[in-house]
């Protein structure tokens, strides 16, 4: 009777450690900030609407591999989906941006690229335009932000970040400058 019960015990063991996954860990686009966050400030620039890939809008990180490949990370996530995540970095960032007057900006993200070991990539089409009933578009321009990045994944994500501060710093330009123009990244 001995025998069976180990051998019994012994499965059940591996068919546990069999089930077994790694952790999953959480990354946000949103960066720490030190200091006094007890005020929150309403921003010039508001967000109307956000829009990605759909290959990329969701919650695990998706990767490029060669030239035509996708890779899903599976233990990898945002803490929301990518559009969340992209509307909470953007807002965040858009929160100390020095533009009189009220804003609204439409953001179409084209392409959202991540490779390992190489780059970040933000291929976005935006619109700003006064937040004023009737306004029409006070600038529409195309930015495409690239930032190199290393092999881990907290590279990629660091890299990404700074895509998206770049891009709040084109949009508060454009809102700050009276001309009509792009600026350029």
């Amino acid at each position: 009777m001995a025998f069976p019960l180990k051998l019994t015990l012994v499965t059940a063991m591996l068919l546990l450690a069999a089930c077994r996954s790694d952790p999953i860990h959480f990354h946000t686009l949103t960066p720490a900030q030190a200091g006094d966050h007890s005020r929150t400030r309403v921003g010039a620039i508001q967000i109307e609407t956000i829009s990605v890939p759909p290959q990329v809008d969701r919650a695990q990180i998706v990767i490029r591999e060669g030239n035509s490949g996708l890779a899903i990370l599976e233990s990898q996530w945002w803490a929301a989906t990518l559009v969340d995540e992209l509307r909470s970095a953007l807002a965040d960032q858009l929160s100390n941006s020095p533009a009189q007057g009220k804003y609204s900006v439409r953001v179409d993200v084209q392409r959202f690229d991540s490779v390992p070991g190489q780059y970040a990539l933000m291929d976005v089409e935006w619109r700003l335009r006064s937040a004023g009933i009737g306004d029409t578009a006070r600038v529409i321009c195309r930015s495409t932000l690239q930032t190199p990045s290393g092999a881990s994944i907290d590279d990629l994500v660091l890299a990404q970040q700074n895509n998206v501060k770049r891009l709040a710093a084109l949009i508060s330009q454009a809102a700050a400058r009276p001309q009509a123009d792009c600026p350029s990244p």
